[in-house]
């Protein structure tokens, strides 16, 4: 491979042009032809035995060139990127300038590049840290959600209420023909959920168990089974028992049942407590976003739609790979959705756009500032990882790229860099006062 050319197109893309020598080439088409020759039929010849020259003539001279570029390609085109010095971040567009075995080949490729990044202020940026105090709805709201966790499932002897637990059997009709997925038996509704068809909870408040009753519903406009959609409908249910709940009383025996602590205010100090710190994470990921928010907008560069598509596909492979630990396809998933591939695409655009330019802005901030990842801290990221996947180290270090996670630590310290220098003004703030702005 001769590199020719390494010229500089808009927006980041650049255009190569290289060579293959005559002897490397004219050896690539011989080997082509022995491989793909069995493919072409000559009148007169067993199939796979015709003379090269023969096939050449009936199917054209260059009949085998094509197929040796394309063996070619691969490495010379790395060797070309290699020589240039340059990132790439796309797929190659190649184009055949020139191909003969007399003189080789040329070629020349357009491709996506990694951008030149111009930096604005990084150092010193100016932001607030708006801190939340403590909501006590919050507080009160978790005691609710304990006392409610440990409540004891009674039987009601009379008639069911809103809240009340019921175990019913029911079968759907719709112009007196039953429909598909409208039958279940002992299913378990707590009335007021919003759990079935809006008007089905409330007819069952008021009956006993042992009844047995029709509810008239109306489907949604809206129902996701196009056949039900808008349609009156009768359920003919059969109630078997009605359960209410008994909550336990909220004072110093329900918090040494349900916790460590010996008193409710204990206990609800420790819910406080969780709120604060959570609320001083909230704000430091705040201060976080909005600093990097800063170093993006001060910056400059043209980055390539290649960077965003691919950062897309990341975005996707992650999305299909979490669904499929729960046993579900995205062609599964796009389906019940309703939604094309370009569709569920472009719901990601916005965030991978957002995620390129950060990390453009710090790898430039790593490569100003002399931002490094020690060894002591790939080794900290190993164990990390090992932990959370309960691995051992060394199998990790067999497969993780030790330049990469290095370098996305460095960028994480990059982060952590324009934090320190950063002036930073705390401010607290009412809840009810922060939701309104």
């Amino acid at each position: 491979m001769n590199l020719i050319s390494c010229e500089k197109l808009e927006k980041s893309m650049v255009e190569l042009q290289f060579s293959i020598d005559a002897d490397t080439f004219k050896n690539a088409v011989a080997a082509a032809f022995k491989r793909e020759s069995k493919k072409y039929t000559v009148p007169g010849f067993r199939k796979g035995k015709a003379p090269r020259a023969m096939i050449e003539k009936m199917y054209g001279a260059d009949i085998f060139h094509y197929d040796a570029i394309n063996d070619l390609f691969p490495e010379a085109y790395e060797a070309a990127v290699k020589e240039a010095n340059i990132e790439v971040v796309g797929r190659p567009d190649p184009e055949v300038v020139s191909m003969s075995e007399a003189e080789g080949a040329t070629l020349k490729v357009k491709v996506a590049v990694k951008p030149e990044v111009t930096l604005g202020d990084y150092a010193g940026l100016n932001v607030t840290k708006k801190v939340k105090t403590v909501d006590e709805s919050l507080v009160d709201a978790e005691i609710k959600r304990m006392q409610d966790r440990n409540g004891r499932l009674l039987t009601r002897e009379g008639a069911a209420e809103n809240g009340d637990t019921v175990d019913i059997d029911f079968e759907g009709f719709v112009d007196g023909v039953a429909f598909d997925g409208g039958k279940a038996e002992h299913y378990s509704l707590v009335l007021g959920s919003g759990s079935f068809i809006p008007g089905f909870e409330d007819q069952v408040v008021g009956h006993s168990a042992g009844e047995e009753f029709d509810v008239n519903v109306k489907f949604p406009e809206q129902y996701q089974a196009e056949e039900l959609a808008g349609k009156d409908a009768t359920f003919k249910i059969k109630l078997h028992e009605v359960k209410y709940k008994e909550l336990p009383e909220l004072d110093d025996d329900f918090a040494k049942d349900v916790s460590e602590y010996d008193t409710l205010d204990e206990l609800k100090a420790s819910i406080r407590k969780n709120i604060e710190e959570n609320n001083q994470k909230q704000a430091d990921q705040q201060v976080e976003n909005d600093l990097i928010e800063q170093v993006v907008n001060g910056m400059t560069a043209e980055i390539p739609q290649a960077m965003y598509d691919a950062r897309v596909d990341e975005l996707v492979q992650d999305f299909q790979y979490r669904i499929a630990q729960q046993g579900l396809k995205l062609e599964q998933y796009l389906q019940y959705m309703g939604m094309d591939m370009n569709t569920f695409k472009s719901q990601f655009q916005e965030q991978a756009e957002k995620q390129v330019k950060m990390r453009l802005a710090m790898e430039a901030i790593v490569a100003k500032e002399g931002i490094e990842a020690t060894d002591e801290e790939f080794n900290a990221e190993v164990k990390r990882i090992a932990d959370a996947y309960k691995m051992e180290e060394d199998k990790v270090r067999s497969v993780v790229d030790e330049a990469a996670v290095k370098a996305d630590l460095a960028v994480n310290k990059a982060i952590d860099f324009v934090k320190e220098k950063a002036n930073i003004t705390t401010e607290t703030v009412e809840p009810a006062a922060e939701s309104k702005e």
